[in-house]
């Protein structure tokens, strides 16, 4: 089975319809008719059940969705590591949501251009920061987009991954000025049952706000349509005037995620900056936290610009 007739197979079952299909892929309906035709020779089984209105996948064909989906990812992956591999400098992508680093990448990327190692390991190395949307990070790691992801826990499928925890911080409720708990200095989960929440993926329950993208958080608290669970180095960003408030027993992890094949030394000595910068943020030391119970802060006076 050849790579586009699996692309083509791909774009026909996740459509559901050859037209909107053909027109995705830019060929002609006929073509690619002819094409799952031959395919389904091929394989000696039928994949597509079609009707007038609409194409149903059988049971091989659902298989083959599946698997067709990791065998063209995995391709795209061997496609961009190759290309990345003949770069001069080296270059090592760095994947993760706005603010989605705990504060650390600043000066993960300060100790890592100056690390002892650089001559053995290559002084040439560039690090690029990737910023993408929520949940984008594990899609960029597995197409050889990214070479290193930060996110944190949980999630919902690091299949084929490696992790490292790096930073376990507590998270505050972030709340607009007019809240009825905006004069609490603490919280617990009880006091925020009957709130509405953000739904970080379209699978997530509740019917709060489904959340694309991180710019819509301080929006939509400051309009008073949820309230949110955050870590506090992101809440500290938000800006808005919104207020945060600590909550009982609720802490949050990030973590280092990197694909489970990859050994090289420039990544393995990232890691290990990372690593070490982690190890000294004030979370990780067990220090006192400042008291969250206030205003943020605008937002010009506290992100810290990532080195791109």
């Amino acid at each position: 089975m050849d790579s586009r007739a699996l692309a083509y197979f791909v774009a026909v079952a996740e459509e559901r319809n050859f037209s909107r299909a053909a027109d995705r892929l830019g060929i002609s309906q006929p073509s690619l008719s002819r094409a799952m035709q031959r395919l389904e020779r091929r394989l000696g089984v039928r994949l597509l059940d079609r009707t007038s209105r609409q194409v149903l996948l059988t049971r091989p064909g659902e298989t083959l969705l599946e698997e067709g989906r990791k065998a063209l990812a995995a391709l795209t992956a061997a496609e961009n590591a190759t290309r990345r591999a003949g770069r001069a400098p080296r270059r090592l992508t760095v994947a993760m949501k706005p603010g989605g680093d705990g504060g650390l990448l600043p000066s993960v990327l300060a100790r890592f251009a100056d690390r002892p190692d650089a001559d053995t390991v290559g002084a040439d190395v560039e690090v690029e920061v990737l910023l993408c949307g929520i949940g984008g990070e594990t899609a960029l790691l597995r197409d050889g987009t990214a070479d290193l992801a930060l996110l944190r826990l949980p999630q919902d499928d690091l299949a084929g991954l490696d992790t490292e925890e790096l930073l376990t911080e507590r998270e505050v409720a972030v709340l607009p000025r007019t809240h009825r708990l905006a004069g609490a200095s603490c919280l617990r989960m009880s006091d925020l049952v009957g709130e509405v929440f953000p739904r970080w993926s379209a699978r997530s329950p509740g019917e709060g706000p489904l959340i694309t993208d991180t710019g819509q958080i301080a929006e939509l608290i400051a309009l008073g349509r949820m309230i949110a669970l955050l870590p506090e180095s992101v809440a500290r960003r938000l800006g808005h005037g919104l207020l945060t408030v600590p909550v009982e027993n609720r802490r949050t992890t990030l973590l280092a995620v990197w694909p489970a094949d990859r050994d090289d030394r420039e990544l393995a000595a990232f890691l290990r900056t990372a690593a070490d910068v982690a190890a000294t943020h004030p979370a990780a030391a067990g220090a006192p936290l400042a008291d969250m119970s206030h205003h943020i802060a605008d937002a010009a006076d506290v992100r810290t610009p990532l080195r791109r």
